[in-house]
C-alpha cells in the first residue's frame, strides 16, 4: 500500500499544522508528565523520547500509520526468512547470524543455523590460536598487527565496533584498517606494521572488488619485497570471501577462507565473518556478547508492543519529521569518544538502505524517503556543526547517545561528559527568550540601543527536537543492542516508505563506470558514450598519469 493513501498518513498531514503554533517548552509546562510517559527502556538501553514534536494523537496516528503499511507482518516475513529482497531475490537475515536460541530459520527449505553456527565455530578457533600466539608468521614470530583491507560494509561495522570496544581488545594485538584506494592509505598502514608479524584479513565476498583488490595487491606484493616467498603468503593472509578459486588463485589457503551467504547484506555483514577482525581483537567470548545484545534486541523488536517498541518508535518518528515536518536529515551525536565512528556507520546503514526513490511494485515514490544523516561526536560537535543546530534555518533532529558507564571512564571527566549531553538536548528544546537575554545584559550592564541589537542575535528560538538514548554501559552487549536498534529503526521507516531497504544499485552503477574509466585512463578505450565533460576529465587524467606509457 502506498503510504500516502493510508487514513492515518492523510489525519496525520492534517495534525502536522498544529505544530507551527506549539513551542516544547510550553507543552513540557503544560504536560510535565510526558517526561515519563515517553520513554522505554530494552536491552539496557532507554529511549527518551520526551523532547520531540509529539503529543498523545501524534503517536496513535504514526502507530496507525504503521498499522496500515504492514510493518508487524513484513517484520515477520523477514524473521521467518521469506525473500523480502525483492529485487535480488533475496532472503534478508542478519538475524539469523546472532541467532543465540538457534531456533531454526529456514530458507528454501533448509535450516541456516548449522552453517551459520560452523562460520563462528571456524573464526573462534582461529581467532585464539592468534590471539594466544600460536599462529606463526613465516619466521616463527607471533602476530603483532591485523590489517583489515575492505570497503563499505567490509570497513565501516568492523572498524566501528573495534573502536568502540577498544577497551576489550587485545593487550599486544593491534588493529589497522584499510578501504580507501588512494594509495596514501595501505602506503602509511604498512610503514606502521612488521611484514614478518603482520596478518592480513581480504574482505570481498565476490573477491572482485575493485578498491579491496587494488590495496590487497598492494600488500600482496610489500610482503613479497620482504623477502616472503609465495608459500608464504598462506601464513600471513587470510580471506573473508565466498569466491575460492579467486582467494586460491591469490595465495590464500581455502582453509583459511571464511565464507557467508547472499542473504547477508554488506551493511548488516559485521555479525558474519565479515566480523573476523572484532573476534581478533576481543575474543570469541565478547563477540559472543555482541551477538547476544543483538539478538535479545531482535527478540525485543519481534515481541514487544509496537507503543513499546524502540526500533518502532525511532522508526515512527523519522517518518514524522521526514514526511510531516519537513526536515531533511538527522543528526547522531554520541557522548563516548569510543563511538566516534559510530555516525558514519549509520550513515552508510541508513542512507545505503533507504536512499531509494522506486517502491517495491517499481513506481516511483511522490513522498520523501530516506534522510541524511550525519554527525560526529556530540563533545566536539558543540564547538562545530551545534551552532547551525541552534540558531540555523534546517530543522534537525538529533539522536543522542550516551553510555552512562565505560571500561575506561574518569568519573570527574565523565561527569562533565553527561552534563554538556544533558545541558544541550535540554537547551536545543528550551531556546532563550528575548526577555532572559535582555536580563542577563541587564545583570552585565549592558543597556539601551546595544543591549537591544544583542538581544536579537542571542534570542534562541528552541523547540528543536531530539531523542536521549541512555546505555547502560558501553560493552559488546549494550553495543550490539545498540547497532540492531538501529538495523530495525531502518527497517521500519523502509516498511512504511514500501521500498527495498537491502538492495543498493546506485552502488553498483558506481562501479560499472568506474571500471569502463579505469580502461579508459589505461588506454584501452571504454565501452560507454562519456560526456564531453567526463571524455575531458579523462584526457587530463591520462596525461598525468602515464598510464599507457
Amino acid at each position: 500500500m502506498n503510504p500516502t493513501s493510508t487514513l492515518a498518513w492523510k489525519a496525520l498531514d492534517q495534525h502536522a499544522g498544529q505544530w507551527s503554533a506549539k513551542h516544547l517548552r510550553e507543552v513540557f509546562k503544560a504536560d510535565p508528565a510526558r517526561a515519563q510517559r515517553y520513554v522505554a527502556d530494552a536491552c539496557g538501553i532507554q529511549l527518551d523520547y520526551s523532547k520531540n514534536r509529539i503529543n498523545d494523537e501524534t503517536l496513535e496516528l504514526l502507530l496507525q500509520l504503521a498499522s496500515e503499511t504492514g510493518v508487524a507482518a513484513r517484520r515477520d516475513a523477514m524473521f521467518s526468512g521469506a525473500k523480502i529482497n525483492n529485487t535480488e531475490n533475496r532472503a534478508v537475515l542478519h538475524v539469523a547470524l546472532r541467532n543465540r536460541s538457534n531456533t531454526p530459520i529456514v530458507v528454501e527449505g533448509a535450516d541456516v543455523m548449522p552453517d551459520v553456527n560452523e562460520v563462528l565455530e571456524r573464526m573462534f578457533a582461529f581467532a585464539d590460536k592468534v590471539r594466544a600466539g600460536e599462529w606463526k608468521g613465516r619466521t616463527g614470530a607471533a602476530i603483532t598487527d591485523v590489517v583489515n583491507i575492505g570497503i563499505g560494509g567490509s570497513d565501516l561495522g568492523p572498524l566501528m565496533v573495534c573502536e568502540a570496544l577498544k577497551p576489550y581488545g587485545h593487550d599486544t594485538i593491534k588493529m589497522h584498517f584499510v578501504s580507501n584506494v588512494d594509495g596514501a592509505q595501505i602506503a602509511q598502514t604498512l610503514r606502521k606494521v612488521n611484514p614478518e608479524t603482520t596478518l592480513f584479513i581480504i574482505a570481498s565476498k565476490t573477491f572482485t572488488t575493485i578498491e579491496t583488490l587494488t590495496n590487497a595487491h598492494s600488500a600482496r606484493d610489500w610482503f613479497l619485497a620482504s623477502g616472503a616467498s609465495e608459500a608464504d603468503i598462506a601464513k600471513h593472509f587470510v580471506a573473508v570471501s565466498t569466491n575460492a578459486a579467486a582467494v586460491s588463485k591469490f595465495g590464500i589457503s581455502t582453509d583459511n577462507m571464511f565464507g557467508f551467504w547472499d542473504w547477508v547484506g554488506g551493511r548488516y555483514s559485521l555479525w558474519s565473518a565479515i566480523g573476523l577482525p572484532i573476534v581478533l581483537s576481543i575474543g570469541p567470548d565478547n563477540f559472543k556478547a555482541l551477538l547476544a545484545g543483538a539478538h535479545a534486541m531482535d527478540e525485543h523488536f519481534r515481541t514487544a508492543p509496537a507503543e513499546k517498541n524502540l526500533p518502532m518508535l525511532l522508526g515512527l518518528l523519522g517518518v514524522w519529521y521526514a514526511n510531516f515536518l519537513g526536515s531533511p536529515s538527522v543528526v547522531i551525536a554520541p557522548y563516548n569518544q569510543n563511538l566516534h565512528r559510530l555516525p558514519a556507520y549509520l550513515q552508510q546503514l541508513d542512507m545505503e538502505s533507504n536512499g531509494k526513490g522506486v517502491r517495491n511494485e517499481g513506481d516511483k515514490v511522490d513522498y520523501k524517503t530516506g534522510p541524511i544523516i550525519w554527525g560526529e561526536p556530540g563533545i566536539n560537535g558543540q564547538h562545530a556543526y551545534f551552532q547551525l543546530l541552534h540558531q540555523g534555518t534546517h530543522l534537525i533532529p538529533l539522536d543522542f547517545i550516551l553510555a552512562l558507564e565505560q571500561s575506561d571512564m574518569d568519573p570527574k571527566h565523565h561527569a562533565v561528559l553527561i552534563a554538556s549531553c544533558f545541558a544541550q538536548s535540554a537547551a536545543l528544546m528550551r531556546g532563550k527568550t528575548p526577555d532572559e537575554v535582555r536580563a542577563e545584559l541587564d545583570k552585565a550592564g549592558v543597556t539601551g540601543e546595544r543591549a537591544e541589537m544583542l538581544v536579537k542575535h542571542r534570542t534562541f528560538d528552541g523547540n528543536r527536537p531530539s531523542n536521549m538514548m541512555l546505555l547502560d554501559k558501553l560493552d559488546p552487549a549494550h553495543l550490539g543492542a545498540l547497532i540492531a536498534l538501529y538495523e530495525h529503526k531502518v527497517f521500519v521507516q523502509g516498511a512504511i516508505w514500501g521500498i527495498n531497504s537491502y538492495d543498493q544499485w546506485g552502488v553498483e552503477l558506481g562501479k560499472q563506470l568506474a571500471s569502463g574509466i579505469e580502461r579508459a585512463l589505461k588506454g584501452g578505450g571504454g565501452e560507454l558514450d562519456y560526456d564531453a565533460s567526463t571524455q575531458r576529465l579523462i584526457g587530463l587524467a591520462r596525461a598525468r598519469l602515464s598510464l599507457d606509457r
